[in-house]
């Protein structure tokens, strides 16, 4: 199972990609956005080059988890993708998820041009990560037991 995650903005979309594993979240690479076709066309290549099975955009929600204008957009975007490449979509509450990766970045003591050049795709890691963590909980619970594996 390998997914791709984005964070989908105005000017780029960051995308990361799943190890096949579908376990950590590397980033990838950060789209200039052109328009909606050179957008799609894109994400198609990477999409068929890494045999992507499942998406997973970041969603913007204000701090009260009412959706703004951004995440209209965002939402035109995902049903845009849904009907492009007919694979699974999955939303992920993207809150913070810049500011995190900026302090990640200013931590590892990136200089302030290079961390505005990889901001969106540290963004989409961050976001796609949260989502495999998720995942991943989820297959070791059963019924609300949690399932152990004998040492």
């Amino acid at each position: 199972m390998r997914v791709m995650g984005l964070d989908v903005g105005n000017k780029t979309i960051g995308v990361a990609l799943s190890d096949p594993l579908g376990w950590t979240a590397q980033g990838l690479e950060v789209i200039r956005r052109r328009g909606l076709n050179g957008d799609l066309q894109r994400l198609a290549e990477i999409i068929t080059q890494n045999s992507v099975d499942r998406v997973v955009v970041g969603l913007p929600k204000n701090m009260n988890g009412t959706l703004g204008p951004q995440g209209e957009l965002v939402l035109e975007f995902i049903s845009v993708i849904k009907e492009k490449f007919g694979l699974p979509v999955n939303t992920w509450d993207e809150r913070l998820s810049t500011v995190a990766a900026e302090r990640m970045l200013v931590e590892a003591d990136v200089s302030r041009a290079k961390r505005k050049q990889v901001i969106d795709k540290m963004a989409a890691v961050i976001i796609l990560q949260g989502f495999l963590d998720r995942a991943g909980r989820n297959k070791m619970t059963e019924n609300g037991q949690n399932i152990t594996q004998p040492d």
